[in-house]
């Protein structure tokens, strides 16, 4: 019985997985979004990223010096790699090697991230700020959705006028990813894949949108991933779902609890 209620959760994201793994071969970027600690999205997207066989990847947690570091040594830089703060290399290092290709680092390093809390994203950005977008306000309505987000993904214990921040640095790792995914295509060709959280894959204000301000010309495929039946926020052109990973409340280091 309990092989049968499996079967039957997984059969309908089978299905949803083919239908957008072809759709996703036939397109110049493909973004595959996740919950960062769930074992279950990292293997879908090693299945993609296999199954679309593209020229190049482009990842969040990784700057490019030490994307050309893992690349040379993928084992040796498991050390490295579990210092740094990211769930378990075991979920990662298969993700990353699926493909045989260069691996773009699109992080943005610990020190510049800190001053953007007081200077800005668009002070710190390596391309043209202006042509991205940051360096205009955002919408009253967005900028109030974000402040939502933020808050809430903050178990709501921290005031507001300190969240600030934490949006202009989304908005930077945004279009550094973005950037990233343009430099790719253009050194390659595509398809690009973009490993990523949904918060960035997201199509409203993630990396879609700075992709189609840049360059409208390319076909951009979004896939985010739930949990328990939870759809992320923002838009997506495929959505999967996949239990939930086991984790610690995270809303106890304030205090408080999520539940």
């Amino acid at each position: 019985m309990r092989f049968l209620i499996l079967f039957a959760f997984l059969w309908p994201q089978l299905a949803l997985a083919q239908a957008g793994g072809k759709v996703m071969q036939a397109s110049d970027v493909v973004i595959l979004g996740e919950v960062h600690d769930n074992p279950t999205h990292h293997e879908a997207q090693a299945r993609f990223v296999r199954a679309i066989s593209p020229s190049a990847l482009v990842v969040e947690m990784l700057t490019p010096e030490q994307a050309e570091e893992l690349m040379a040594d993928p084992e040796g830089y498991r050390d490295r790699w579990n210092a740094s703060g990211w769930p378990d290399y075991d979920l990662y290092l298969p993700v990353f090697t699926a493909a045989d290709v260069p691996l773009f680092g699109a992080a943005v390093p610990r020190d510049v991230a800190r001053q953007v809390y007081t200077d800005g994203g668009a002070a710190h950005f390596s391309g043209d700020a202006g042509a991205y977008g940051l360096t205009a306000p955002l919408p009253d309505d967005q900028q109030a959705a974000r402040l939502d987000l933020q808050f809430a993904a903050h178990c709501e214990a921290m005031p507001r006028a300190a969240l600030g921040g934490m949006i202009e640095m989304q908005r930077l790792r945004d279009a550094t990813l973005a950037k990233a995914v343009i430099d790719a295509f253009e050194a390659h060709g595509g398809p690009v894949v973009v490993i990523t959280g949904n918060g960035h894959a997201r199509k409203d204000w993630g990396v879609p949108s700075y992709l189609a301000r840049l360059r409208p010309d390319l076909t951009v495929f979004s896939l985010g991933q739930g949990e328990d039946g939870g759809t992320p926020e923002g838009g997506f052109d495929l959505v999967l779902d996949a239990p939930a990973a086991q984790r610690p409340d995270p809303c106890l280091q304030f205090g408080k609890s999520a539940q």
